[in-house]
């Protein structure tokens, strides 16, 4: 299956409107996919609709399959939440592969065309950003679509490298972004250049003003232990980061590093940290926000985010999922509440 296979609304291009954190007065109109509709998606999405009513700062549409929803919300006796809400149908799920739990392609593929929908129509001016439910990459593969995360899909229907959009992940005070992401550490590690991390970098400095933050103190891990000692572990930070830190100085951009990841992380002094492999980000982030993290797909026309956690199949259909790093990926966009800062 090809991405053009996906259903899909609206074409051109929007940032949506501007507005800062706290700004009460702003309604953000929000595209919420569902994700994979085996998982624990429609679940969390709906627990969320009902978490936020009252809320007039946020305008939420969902995509996604409608029977699903419906089957879900009487599941979990949330019927109440489809009640007015917005609704485009989009990824629709035979009856014979809707099994919560299931890992199946048709589920695979209604995920990602739901997602695709909900990044064209915000492209297309109706809504200011978008929050994916959580996918299940084993559902995607078998569905023949080549898949290595929102990222890539974001710059694929946005119309841009693939290299220019990345992940940063938000929780427990921090913000990490990573320069490589679903690919081997050998392959990462060939991939990283000094130009892919200033455009990391830069892409995170842009999505921290788009989230409030009006200045940005940013902190570089190295590739290697203790960013190489030097050249005692090897030439690839003294060849790849530092020439990266060195421009962004040259740029303004108030810098600290490389150094290890640890050291960096353990002081907790920056705004923005930038990891150059997967790991490096993803495990601390998940360590001190576990289940209640955000990850915002940055550096496209679109701003994305998505939960920190899976489609988590074990308990789909169970009515026992939290909605909680949903919510929080639907406020972080909506810039409602205040944006942590690291802890001194």
């Amino acid at each position: 299956m090809s991405w053009a296979t996906c259903d899909a609304v609206g074409t051109g291009a929007h940032w949506g409107h501007e507005t800062t954190i706290g700004a009460a007065a702003v309604t953000r109109r929000i595209a919420l996919s569902v994700g994979d509709p085996n998982g624990i998606g429609p679940e969390i999405a709906l627990k969320a609709l009902e978490a936020l009513v009252g809320e007039d700062r946020l305008r939420i549409t969902l995509f996604g399959p409608p029977d699903v929803l419906r089957r879900t919300a009487k599941a979990i006796k949330l019927e109440r939440s489809l009640f007015g809400v917005d609704l485009r149908p989009v990824g629709e799920l035979p009856v014979a592969f809707a099994t919560p739990g299931e890992v199946n392609a048709k589920a695979g593929a209604s995920a990602v065309a739901s997602a695709t929908a909900a990044i064209k129509a915000c492209r297309a001016g109706e809504f200011d950003a978008v929050v994916a439910g959580p996918h299940h990459e084993g559902a995607i593969r078998q569905a023949g679509i080549n898949f290595t995360g929102f990222p890539a899909l974001l710059a694929h229907v946005c119309g841009q490298p693939e290299d220019s959009v990345f992940l940063m992940m938000v929780g427990g005070g921090l913000r990490i972004v990573h320069v490589t992401l679903h690919e081997s550490v050998i392959n990462a590690i060939a991939r990283i250049t000094p130009e892919l991390v200033v455009t990391a970098t830069l892409a995170g400095q842009r999505a921290c003003r788009k989230l409030g933050l009006s200045a940005t103190s940013v902190a570089l891990f190295g590739i290697n232990p203790h960013a190489s000692d030097g050249r005692l572990f090897g030439p690839e930070d003294e060849e790849r980061v530092v020439p990266a830190a060195k421009r962004l100085r040259e740029l303004g951009i108030d810098v600290t590093g490389p150094e290890g990841a640890d050291m960096l992380l353990a002081a907790r002094k920056h705004d923005l940290y930038v990891a150059m492999l997967h790991d490096q980000g993803h495990i601390p982030v998940k360590l001190v926000a576990p289940q209640a993290a955000s990850a915002v797909s940055i550096g496209a026309e679109v701003l994305l985010a998505s939960t920190g956690h899976g489609s988590a199949m074990d308990i789909a259909g169970r009515g026992t999922a939290r909605p909680d790093a949903l919510l929080r990926s639907l406020r972080l966009v909506a810039g409602i509440g205040s944006v942590p800062v690291a802890a001194a």
